[in-house]
């Protein structure tokens, strides 16, 4: 009964505003189903919901709908009407480091599946900020500008804050303290032999000048995971580690306990395969290897341009190979004629087919993905207030679902839960 007060007390003091009321009015009046969202997303029963202003600027996955089904296919992804949304338990976690603008990478390996999955889960996406000093301390201002710039990308792609909850890490002051707590369970060594860090130290050449900030990684990831009692995680192959390191934690938790305070979570892999960059390196936006989702025209065809090829077809009627060939790993995550990129491979090994020719089809299809994208994000990011709004009022809700987990896992370690603070809230980020 105390989560259900301190949730009200918190949305009694965010709807003392003029404002928030006459949004609040607005909804009530628009329909039942809208009606039954608040009032159990108000007592913490029910997925997240997301009072939007009627604006020009408000974004509709409809608004993708052709760019959307012509790559579907590679990302496992499918069409998913309002009207099919389901009741369920369970909650996805998922979320970037604003450290640069997303990009085709971003949006093949995991935007267009947060797309689909929020109209099946309740789902939180988490701007990780504090995550993104781990490595970026010498420069924070860096981290801090692209902030806003990500949340105009998820909502150009087709995340709804309607029913996706955006929250901003840094101003969860909760997932800071679930991390100090979860600190004192896991030991150098378990840290030390998680392959996930292994792998970032070596490609970052940090040896043994790593900050312990980004060594404690998994134990952050574990405490955003938990705090929003995330049973479903989106990930590649080789975060796997980071969801079993987190489930680790979650079981001393519950024995601490003698209970079930926190749920396990599992992994959802994504079935298209990761993009590589343009170099045919691992995309990476610090190796200037990728494109971003708002790429002009010409940025696409410099894009394409520098794409590595088969270093050894130098004329159209040398065979060439297709494997490890990234025009052709672009067109495989992009381009929905399957039928016709089959018969381009063949053509391609067997000689008769350029690179010029290859290319310019995957700028033509690059552009049909990327044109929809880039107009609605500027449409975005010409209100920034707006966007601002939207980080604001995911993260008030937010809050008041960490803190109610910290409550939660302060009991395991014989701590007194807090109170919930009936002042208002305020964000820290800059208007």
């Amino acid at each position: 009964m105390s989560g259900v007060v301190d949730r009200l007390s918190l949305w009694y003091d965010y709807y003392a505003r003029p404002s928030h009321l006459l949004a609040l009015a607005a909804h009530f009046l628009s329909g039942p189903r809208t009606r039954t969202f608040m009032t159990l997303g108000l007592l913490g029963i029910e997925r997240p919901f997301f009072l939007r202003r009627v604006s020009a600027t408000v974004p509709s996955a409809l608004l993708l709908e052709t760019s959307m089904a012509s790559f579907a296919h590679a990302s496992g992804t499918e069409n998913l009407s309002p009207a099919s949304i389901e009741t369920t338990d369970e909650v996805v976690l998922t979320g970037d480091r604003p450290t640069g603008p997303l990009h085709l990478g971003h949006l093949a390996g995991s935007l267009l599946r947060r797309v689909e999955l929020q109209r099946r889960f309740a789902q939180h996406v988490l701007v990780a900020d504090l995550q993104a000093l781990t490595d970026n301390a010498g420069r924070p201002s860096h981290v801090s500008e692209h902030v806003i710039e990500v949340i105009a990308d998820y909502l150009a792609v087709g995340i709804d804050p309607y029913l996706t909850t955006i929250s901003l890490q840094s101003e969860l002051p909760a997932l800071a303290e679930l991390t100090v707590l979860y600190l004192n369970l896991v030991t150098v060594a378990r840290l030390e032999r998680n392959p996930t860090v292994k792998a970032e130290i070596e490609t970052r050449g940090f040896a043994r000048d790593i900050p312990a900030g980004f060594f404690c990684y998994p134990v952050s990831q574990a405490a955003d995971i938990t705090g929003f009692r995330g049973t479903l995680v989106p990930v590649g192959e080789d975060q796997l580690p980071m969801i079993e390191q987190s489930n680790e934690i979650v079981r001393r938790i519950n024995r601490l306990a003698e209970r079930n305070v926190l749920p396990e979570s599992k992994a959802i892999l994504s079935a298209a395969p990761r993009l590589p960059g343009a170099d045919g390196r691992k995309a990476s936006k610090s190796l200037k290897n990728v494109i971003s989702l708002s790429a002009s025209p010409d940025e696409i065809r410099a894009f394409v341009a520098s794409m590595y090829t088969d270093p050894a077809h130098n004329r159209a009627s040398d065979p060439g190979n297709v494997d490890g060939n990234v025009v052709f790993a672009y067109l495989d995550a992009f381009d929905s004629r399957t039928d016709e990129i089959t018969e381009l491979k063949s053509r391609y090994r067997r000689g008769g087919l350029g690179d010029v020719a290859v290319k310019a089809r995957l700028v033509d299809v690059l552009e049909t993905v990327v044109a929809p994208i880039r107009e609605q994000r500027t449409r975005l990011i010409a209100d920034r207030h707006y966007l601002r709004q939207v980080l604001r009022e995911g993260t008030l809700r937010a809050r008041a679902v960490t803190s109610s987990v910290l409550n939660d896992v302060r009991s395991a370690f014989a701590l007194r839960p807090r109170r919930v603070s009936r002042r208002r809230m305020s964000l820290g980020f800059s208007e």
